[in-house]
């Protein structure tokens, strides 16, 4: 909720991280009604590579997010999860560029104990 998050600025929040997201539309419109709100703080995206098929299903479930139905067909043609993995990897890696092209301040990503994961993304991105 945008009312919330502005007051946390008000109270002195610097900068802003947001729930892990797989269309950067998302953050894009995201970030645009914040500005129309008159929150001018950076908003850092959250970005999280998907690891395992069980994430088509949780994630959505526990953080109420959306997954693109690309990204679920392509992780649903996998045929174990080191494929899953590299899709995810990949997926990320696409994401992180787009965002890095659009000036976002930095980047954060959700490894949730899949650490050798990030380290992929990065060195597919930096």
């Amino acid at each position: 909720d945008l009312k919330w998050l502005k007051h946390k600025i008000e109270l002195g929040a610097d900068y802003v991280v947001t729930q892990m997201f797989f269309d950067n539309k998302k953050y894009f419109d995201f970030v645009e009604a914040a500005r129309a709100m008159d929150i001018n703080v950076p908003i850092i995206p959250g970005v999280k590579p998907i690891a395992i098929k069980k994430h088509l299903h949780l994630l959505p479930q526990v953080f109420r997010i959306d997954i693109p139905q690309d990204l679920i067909d392509a992780v649903e043609a996998c045929k174990n999860n080191k494929e899953v993995r590299q899709v995810g990897i990949e997926w990320a890696i696409e994401q992180s560029k787009e965002l890095k092209a659009a000036g976002v301040p930095v980047l954060h990503y959700y490894s949730m104990g899949k650490s050798t994961n990030i380290q992929a993304i990065a060195e597919g991105v930096f």
